[in-house]
């Protein structure tokens, strides 16, 4: 171990641990970016750079860095009870508080919601993946086990574990890892800006997509399709806003065919849409949520996925016979996390942040389109709440994009970087992301979009010869 400990701590992270979604070549040849602190809507390197974090982490750091009393409420959860599991009918006061909490909120903020329980993970993607075999015990419980098949879309993210993985539309995700596996089947992208044929407006556009859902239903049988999963706003794929009409097409699809309808709010949960859910924005109706980031503000690893009265229905009502439900985490309901979670809320609705994100989202449209939409490579600003996108293209009167193989938005997100302001370069489109910390106020939303203006400019150079080449 001596000769370990004359290494730098970049050498150290080089030769040692093995990083989630990064390049492992970048990494030995450039070394990783190392951040020591944070406070309110910043974050600070080791090499003292201070940046506003314009990604909020990923989408998750809701309530701002460093909030004492996320800490204290920790602090005193992990001395009162560090740990329960709640398995075999266990469990403790936090976790119920949180659970009766969800369902009171998500019941009073989405108007014609039937929620009956609230299950506990860790990630988003355990979330998805406790959806995914929800879907599968629901069906066999009622007698149609042929009734498995997931539709999800192209251009989604619903996580990376082999069955979340799967749902996941982006193809990156699945290079040389053998995925999707069988029983995923991935619709068109809803994306008019991208997506949408000439003349076609989003009503028509919104038609086509359901008239292609519902050929994939009758192509492989309605009594084969379990459920469709949805995010109410594309995250990862490019902050893609749903064409008007079609989440309220999609559910009477889903009704007709006796199809689950799955929302992902791992993104669009806890305000980031300017109102509680993403459900509530968009009318959803779903029969199953997955929630997490925003349910601690990533102060602590938790989801949780709520289930409607005509899943819990069936499985209640078979339970005599079933006997124990064979799923869960051993820290599904962590009662640290849960009080943590809970005093997230609070914090929430103390300082009105899901109102601070409905008054400032048009601040930071109008930001961004003042000051970068007359670049002659941004295509389209788009976002609701704090939830935003710059999408580049290489011509704007047609839309054509910049060569296969480059990577615009990756350029332009380095130099933002040097100008001290995160902004993530999104994997499906050439997008640069925007989803600060509900916390944050209308002059560091000035300071951010002036200091990604000026990054732009100083990538220009670099996005011409992309062209020139």
């Amino acid at each position: 171990m001596n000769d370990r400990i004359n290494l730098s701590l970049a050498d150290l992270d080089r030769t040692s641990l093995f990083h989630p979604v990064s390049s492992i070549h970048d990494i030995e040849v450039n070394g990783p970016m190392i951040y020591s602190g944070a406070k309110g809507v910043e974050v600070t390197r080791d090499t003292g750079q201070r940046l506003i974090d314009m990604g909020a982490g990923l989408w998750c750091v809701n309530v701002g860095y460093g909030r004492k009393e996320l800490a204290e409420a920790s602090s005193k959860a992990m001395e009162a009870l560090s740990f329960q599991h709640f398995f075999g009918s266990s469990s403790a006061e936090p976790t119920i508080r949180l659970a009766d909490r969800l369902l009171t909120l998500f019941r009073e903020t989405v108007p014609g919601s039937d929620m009956a329980r609230v299950f506990f993970g860790t990630s988003g993607s355990d979330a998805n993946d406790t959806a995914f075999k929800l879907v599968r015990y629901y069906n066999n419980l009622r007698g149609k086990p042929a009734k498995k098949k997931i539709i999800a879309r192209k251009g989604a993210y619903h996580g990376l574990t082999l069955a979340s993985g799967s749902l996941t539309g982006i193809s990156a995700y699945h290079t040389a890892f053998d995925l999707p596996i069988e029983g995923v089947i991935h619709a068109e992208c809803a994306h008019h800006y991208a997506f949408a044929e000439a003349g076609e407006d989003e009503a028509a556009f919104a038609d086509r997509l359901v008239a292609e859902l519902e050929d994939i239903i009758a192509r492989e049988g309605a009594d084969s399709i379990a459920a469709f999963i949805a995010e109410p706003v594309m995250g990862t794929g490019g902050v893609f806003i749903p064409p008007a009409t079609y989440f309220e097409k999609v559910q009477a699809l889903l009704d007709k065919y006796d199809i689950l309808m799955i929302a992902d709010e791992v993104i669009t949960g806890f305000g980031r849409t300017g109102q509680w859910f993403g459900s509530g924005t968009y009318g959803l109706r779903p029969d199953i949520v997955s929630l997490a980031k925003g349910l601690t503000s990533a102060y602590f690893p938790m989801s949780a996925s709520i289930v409607s009265n005509r899943i819990w229905d069936v499985l209640a009502k078979a339970s005599p016979e079933m006997g124990v439900f064979m799923h869960g985490f051993t820290y599904s309901g962590h009662p640290v996390g849960s009080a943590v979670a809970l005093a997230n809320l609070d914090l929430m609705e103390r300082e009105g942040m899901v109102g601070n994100a409905a008054r400032l989202g048009p601040v930071l449209l109008d930001a961004l389109r003042a000051k970068v939409g007359d670049n002659p490579y941004v295509g389209d600003i788009r976002g609701v709440g704090l939830m935003a996108a710059v999408e580049f293209v290489a011509d704007k009167a047609t839309k054509q994009r910049f060569p296969n193989g480059t990577a615009p938005h990756k350029i332009v997100a380095k130099h933002a970087m040097e100008a001290g302001i995160l902004t993530r370069a999104l994997p499906f489109l050439p997008v640069t992301a925007f989803s600060p910390p509900l916390s944050i106020s209308k002059a560091e939303i000035d300071e951010a979009t002036t200091r990604y203006a000026k990054a732009l400019d100083a990538a220009m150079p670099e996005l011409q010869a992309l062209l020139a080449g």
